[in-house]
């Protein structure tokens, strides 16, 4: 898939550097570990990218060789990376991913991070000539007081630019914070993208309708559901496409993938079954493949798929290749 934006995406937000043990067995014993990065809107802005639509991410690493490995990796995709801050005092984010038979816990070491320390004066540097759609995210509103501070302001703005909130409850991150304000700030934004599974976990409801009562603020409303499928309320109706049924490899990244497929279509003007069927899709191809953002599903099976007749989209299974 690629679409025609006029304007281009600020995704903002931290990206961190990610360890996994390179090895089988206890991860206490591993000598070895893999280097990867990871964060939910630079994720979304690769996304972007790969669809044909400008984007830029924004955001603070440190004058380290974990934050020179983000810049390289996220700007190396094709995204704007020059309104990176490169912080000379702070460290850039980590995270280690203790993979083992019995789960995968995730350990933060973000606490004092460059990217927590970002506040409001953030706007200050950032240049929206030519910006259609600022993407954010309920991950920075747990970083620090002054990231907060920065999400109220940006949901604040004169709306001469759409924002988009991401919800991506990560409970780790509300242990010692109030996560009531993810409501302030979706309410405040102009779309607002949700998982069922965890607005049950901050809100009380994965339903649609009464999530759409609990926010009335947002012009368009998202809610995946799973394996299900997704629907879309907006202008007082409701839109629902099942999910493709996908031979998953790894479901981790899927929700970024989503959110770059919606939104590339939602600025393209597409219609909402074929916003949340371009979401389908390139969850999907997230899906099918180990890494955090894969390649996009080639034309040849995106395009009869927009715009399939129901029975046809429904039998659709997408495999891996092998």
């Amino acid at each position: 898939m690629r679409y025609s934006v006029s304007g281009g995406v600020v995704c903002l937000g931290e990206t961190m550097a990610v360890l996994v043990p390179a090895e089988p067995g206890p991860v206490r014993a591993a000598r070895t570990w893999t280097r990867a990065i990871g964060g939910a809107e630079s994720n979304v802005a690769v996304h972007l990218a790969r669809l044909g639509v400008r984007s830029r991410w924004v955001g603070a690493v440190g004058d380290d060789a974990f934050g020179g490995a983000v810049l390289d990796a996220v700007g190396g995709a094709g995204v704007d990376v020059t309104g990176v801050r490169v912080d000379p005092d702070r460290p850039t984010g980590l995270y280690v991913k203790e993979a083992d038979a019995a789960g995968s816990p995730v350990r933060y070491y973000r606490r004092g991070s460059a990217a927590s320390a970002m506040g409001p004066e953030v706007l200050d540097r950032l240049d929206l000539d030519g910006v259609a759609l600022v993407h954010v995210s309920g991950i920075t509103a747990a970083l620090s007081d002054s990231c907060l501070a920065l999400l109220r302001a940006i949901v604040a703005r004169p709306r001469d630019v759409l924002v988009s909130f991401d919800l991506n409850w990560r409970p780790a991150l509300w242990r010692d914070r109030d996560p009531s304000v993810l409501r302030e700030l979706a309410d405040a934004a102009d779309i607002v993208l949700t998982g069922s599974d965890e607005a049950q976990l901050v809100w009380g409801t994965g339903d649609p309708a009464r999530l759409r009562r609990l926010l009335p603020g947002p012009g368009t409303l998202v809610v995946k559901q799973g394996e299900h499928g997704a629907t879309l309320a907006e202008g007082g109706t409701t839109t629902f496409q099942p999910a493709l049924k996908v031979e998953v490899v790894e479901p981790v990244g899927a929700g970024d993938a989503f959110a770059a497929g919606y939104l590339a279509a939602h600025l393209a003007g597409e219609p909402p079954a074929r916003r949340l069927r371009a979401g389908h899709l390139q969850a999907a191809a997230a899906l099918l493949t180990r890494e955090d953002v894969g390649d996009p599903l080639p034309g040849q099976v995106t395009t009869p798929l927009l715009d399939a007749d129901p029975e046809t989209w429904a039998a659709a299974h997408l495999r891996r290749r092998r």
